[in-house]
C-alpha cells in the first residue's frame, strides 16, 4: 500500500504545480477587467460622497498644472522599482539586463489587482524563466524584495509615525524602530538560510541554493528607502493639485505614502492594496494639513490613486511595447487573449501550466 504524503508536501506539491487557465469568453475577460476597473474606483468614489460637505468647508481647490510632474514622476517610480529587483537578481547571481527586468517586472503588474496577487506572481516567473532564471530563484527574488521594501518602508516612515500628532503621548509608537534591525536581521543569511529551508522542507521542498549576503541586503535597503524619497515629489504634487501643503511637507506627505504601502503589505487581505493602503494614507497625510482633516486626506488619497493608476498603465504600455519588440512577453490570459487563442476560438482555448514552480 503506497504511502500517504504529509498534508503539507500535498500542498507544496499542488503549489508547484500550479497553473492558470485564461477565461475562455471574450465577455468574461471584458467584465473582469471592467469589473477590476470599479473595484479601484468604486471606493473611493464613495468616500467623497460621504465627506463632500465637510470636503467644501476646508476650502478645497484644485490646481491641474501640478499633475504635470507626478506623471512624470510617478511611471519613474515604477522604473526604478523594477531596477531594484533587477538588483536583487543579480544579488542572487543572475543578471537578465535592465531591459528585460523592466518587462518581467512591470507587463505582468496589472494582473496585482486579481485578489492574492498570484497571477502577477506567475507571470513575473514565466517572464524572468524566460531570461535564463530558474523558477525558485524567481520566487526567492519576489520574497526578498517585498521584505526589503517593507523594510526600507519602515525606514522613511519611522520619523513619521513617532512624530505623527494623533501618537503623541503613546510610548508604544517607539517600538516602530525595533522593526528595522528585527527585519534586517531576519534577512540575514544567518537566520534567512535556516528559516527558509526549513519551511521549504516542511512543504517537501529542496533548500535555495544561495541567499543575499547581508551587506547586499544593507545596500538594498538602502536603495529602495531612496526609491520613497523620489516618490515624495510625485506623491506632493498630487496632493498640491488639491489643496495647499507647505514645501516643507515634501518628504512628510512621501512618507505617508509609505505607511500606506506598509500597511497594504501586512494585511494582504486586498488586491493590490485596494482600500487598506488608501485609508492608511488618508490617515497619515492628514498630519501635512493645517486643518488635520481627514476628509481631505481622503480625497487627497483619491487623487493619488488615481495618477498613481494612470502612471501604472503608461509604465506597463511602455514595458508592454518593449516587451513584444524583443519578444519578451507573455499572454496572461487575463488582460488579453493570445493569437492562438484568437485563432483556435472561444471553445477552443489554451492553458498555460506551469509545472514547479518551488
Amino acid at each position: 500500500m503506497e504511502r500517504k504524503q504529509p498534508l503539507l508536501h500535498r500542498i507544496g506539491d499542488a503549489g508547484a504545480k500550479f497553473g492558470t487557465k485564461p477565461p475562455r469568453s471574450k465577455g468574461v475577460r471584458l467584465a473582469l477587467q471592467v469589473g477590476l476597473a470599479v473595484v479601484i474606483f468604486g471606493f473611493l468614489v464613495l468616500t467623497v460622497i460621504s465627506d463632500w460637505s465637510e470636503i467644501k468647508s476646508e476650502g478645497v481647490h484644485f490646481q491641474v498644472l501640478w499633475l504635470i510632474p507626478a506623471l512624470i514622476i510617478l511611471p519613474l517610480y515604477f522604473v526604478l522599482s523594477a531596477f531594484g529587483w533587477d538588483l536583487t537578481l543579480r544579488s542572487l547571481g543572475y543578471r537578465i539586463g535592465f531591459g528585460r527586468a523592466q518587462v518581467a517586472w512591470g507587463q505582468p503588474l496589472l494582473a496585482r489587482y486579481v485578489p492574492g496577487s498570484i497571477l502577477y506572481v506567475l507571470g513575473r516567473v514565466l517572464l524572468s524563466e524566460r531570461a535564463g532564471v530558474p523558477r525558485r530563484i524567481s520566487v526567492a527574488s519576489i520574497v526578498y524584495e517585498q521584505a526589503i521594501s517593507a523594510t526600507s518602508a519602515i525606514v522613511v516612515a519611522a520619523y513619521f509615525i513617532i512624530k505623527h500628532p494623533d501618537l503623541q503621548g503613546d510610548p508604544i509608537r517607539w517600538a516602530v524602530l525595533l522593526l528595522i534591525p528585527a527585519a534586517i536581521l531576519i534577512l540575514s543569511p544567518q537566520v534567512f538560510r535556516p528559516l527558509s529551508d526549513r519551511a521549504l522542507r516542511a512543504f517537501g521542498r529542496d533548500p535555495l541554493p544561495v541567499v543575499i549576503p547581508l551587506r547586499h541586503v544593507i545596500a538594498l535597503i538602502i536603495y529602495y528607502s531612496l526609491v520613497w524619497f523620489v516618490v515624495a515629489f510625485g506623491i506632493y504634487s498630487v496632493a498640491r493639485s488639491v489643496t495647499y501643503i507647505p514645501y516643507s511637507d515634501i518628504l512628510l506627505v512621501g512618507s505617508a505614502q509609505a505607511i500606506g504601502y506598509f500597511a497594504a503589505l501586512v494585511t494582504l487581505v486586498a488586491p493590490a492594496g485596494l482600500g487598506v493602503r488608501d485609508a492608511a494614507f488618508a490617515w497619515a497625510v492628514k498630519a501635512a494639513l493645517p486643518s488635520r482633516s481627514f476628509a481631505v486626506g481622503s480625497l487627497i488619497s483619491i487623487a493619488v490613486r488615481g495618477v498613481m493608476t494612470v502612471g501604472e498603465l503608461i509604465y506597463v504600455g511602455g514595458v508592454t511595447v518593449l516587451g513584444r519588440r524583443k519578444g519578451w512577453t507573455i499572454h496572461t490570459g487575463i488582460l488579453h487573449a493570445s493569437p492562438e487563442e484568437e485563432a483556435a476560438g472561444d471553445e477552443n482555448a489554451t492553458t498555460i501550466h506551469t509545472p514547479e514552480i518551488l
